[in-house]
């Protein structure tokens, strides 16, 4: 089959030529649009694949990631296809609300004693392509966004020791830690966090920042190490002026 490919695009022969027009003639073939049809058979297209996925979300692929959570609250949302990758030894409790992207990674740390937790609050969304790499335990509070491709570093996985590195030896225990998201947290797209770290209760991170130690509550944050930038204006006061 390559041998007959690689004879039609040279196209020495009378019949070459014609199979190769055919076929880029093939490509560029349209059929026009009629409005009152094409129009219905996309919003149907449109229906019918959600409705399916709607389905499948609530009576497989949300109860079958439920039975692998220690403790879920109420109206978890699976948002996407597919089921979040959970990866070792890892505990998970999940509060009331959480928005959940299929595309996140929960991952625990082999070797951890105890073993890691992962837990979140209450009204909560975590992003498309997150990941969450809880070496000894990460807490989420009530109320935290995090935007898509986020990374919490509660280990890395591989030792600074390049020897240790080269035979397969895990990380250090000094590499590993706790991070804490306070209540009310946002953690904008592509944010990581380092372990060993808290954020303070409303504190927004900036996008692309790289957090590698504590945070106060209330300011933006940003920058790579991560710093704060100014105090955001607190809630009761919003509230006052309007």
């Amino acid at each position: 089959m390559s041998g007959f490919r690689h004879w039609v695009k040279e196209r020495r022969h009378p019949v070459a030529k014609a199979i190769y027009g055919i076929a880029t003639a093939r490509r560029h073939l349209e059929v026009p649009v009629i409005p009152g049809i094409h129009k219905g058979l996309y919003h149907l297209h449109g229906s019918v694949v959600s409705a399916f996925r709607d389905c499948t979300r609530i009576f497989y692929r949300t109860p079958i990631f439920r039975s692998r959570l220690a403790r879920s609250g109420r109206q978890l949302y699976l948002d996407g296809a597919g089921l979040p990758l959970v990866l070792g030894p890892v505990e998970i409790e999940i509060g009331d609300d959480v928005r959940l992207s299929t595309q996140v990674t929960i991952s625990g740390r082999t070797r951890a004693t105890p073993r890691p937790t992962l837990s979140v609050g209450r009204n909560c969304d975590i992003g498309w392509q997150t990941t969450i790499a809880v070496g000894s335990r990460v807490v989420i509070g009530n109320d935290v966004r995090i935007a898509g491709r986020a990374f919490l570093a509660g280990y890395p996985g591989h030792p600074l020791d390049p020897l240790a590195r080269a035979a397969g030896e895990p990380e250090t225990e000094d590499q590993v830690g706790d991070i804490v998201l306070e209540n009310g947290v946002w953690l904008a797209t592509g944010v990581t966090v380092s372990a060993g770290v808290r954020i303070g209760a409303g504190t927004v991170v900036a996008a692309g920042s790289v957090v590698t130690r504590d945070l106060p509550p209330g300011v933006l944050a940003a920058g790579v190490p991560a710093r704060p930038i100014r105090l955001l204006v607190p809630l009761a006061a919003t509230n006052e002026a309007a």
